[in-house]
């Protein structure tokens, strides 16, 4: 009992480092566009994620002692695996797209805690796949949404009203929460890694062609960004996902998707500490309603619990 307890605790703690991979990234992604446009850089950093995975499918497609001849090769897609990638492809890309196009006039910190709704979003998005969702969740609605008007809605003379910038983070965890159904959907089906990697090469096709008709990528304008693009895109995608697989091979998913939550924090305060980017104390106020709606919403029911300790 004791051991696994202990290595519950070290796969926790693999969880953690991704959380705070993505949270930093918060801070990446700001940088990486003072040189370039969001849809280049989003484009830029997929690709080099969905390179970044191609050896760690070379690894895992190696590891296996007798069953390796079992595998298939890594360059032969099935169906599922290319249809499961197109989809995940262009729910990740709309999200990251909208979350870039956010962070040009909004806060690192501020996006991290918004994009984190997505945890609140997918059980109520669950409600109409026949998913019923426990009152718990439903208060957790009820809290995110006042911490989101706490972090973004601004009241004046004309009424209410939410700043463009925050309305696309707010809208890219619409995104990122579809993007975790069809996960849900098709990771059972396939690889996991491959499907990462098919993802992210989707998600650089469709930033890339939004690049090319609103922005004009030049690969003389990539150079200075070099630093944001690498981390984005080997630390943020390809290591940090590797890290979630691992991990939660050995982590309850309720524990796990809390875990990960954390990402939201780390991001306030890489920008706070990184970037010089403080939050008042209505922002402060706003992240920890929205904090607290997504460890409510991540919180087990007791009386399940009771019920299925019964059965």
């Amino acid at each position: 009992m004791g051991q696994n307890k202990s290595k519950a605790r070290r796969y926790s703690l693999l969880l953690v480092l991704a959380a705070f991979i993505w949270g930093t990234a918060f801070v990446a992604q700001s940088m990486g566009m003072d040189h370039i446009g969001p849809c280049t850089f989003n484009a830029t950093r997929s690709f080099i994620g969905s390179i970044a995975l191609l050896p760690v499918i070379w690894f895992f497609s190696r590891k296996g002692g007798e069953k390796k001849t079992e595998k298939k090769k890594f360059w032969l897609l099935d169906k599922a695996l290319l249809v499961g990638g197109a989809a995940c492809g262009l729910m990740l890309s709309g999200g990251s797209l909208l979350q870039q196009m956010g962070l040009t006039s909004t806060s690192a910190g501020k996006a991290g805690f918004l994009t984190s709704l997505y945890i609140v979003i997918v059980p109520v998005l669950g409600v109409f796949l026949g998913r019923r969702a426990g009152f718990k969740v439903w208060i957790g609605v009820a809290i995110a949404l006042v911490g989101a008007y706490l972090l973004s809605g601004n009241v004046s003379g004309e009424g209410f009203s939410i700043a463009w910038g925050d309305l696309m983070v707010i809208i890219s965890a619409l995104f990122f929460s579809l993007h975790i159904l069809v996960i849900d959907h098709f990771s059972p089906r396939v690889d996991g890694v491959m499907l990462s990697c098919v993802q992210f090469f989707v998600a650089g096709v469709v930033s890339l062609v939004f690049a090319l008709i609103f922005e004009k990528p030049a690969l003389v304008d990539l150079l200075p960004a070099w630093g944001p693009l690498l981390y984005t895109g080997v630390l943020s995608s390809g290591v940090a996902y590797t890290l979630q697989i691992v991990g939660q091979q050995n982590v309850d998913p309720t524990v796990a998707s809390l875990l990960m939550s954390l990402e939201s924090v780390f991001a306030a305060l890489s920008g706070w500490i990184v970037l010089g980017q403080p939050l008042s104390a209505r922002e402060l106020a706003g992240c920890v309603l929205v904090f607290g709606a997504v460890v409510l919403a991540q919180l087990p029911d007791k009386r399940k619990d009771v019920q299925d300790a019964d059965h």
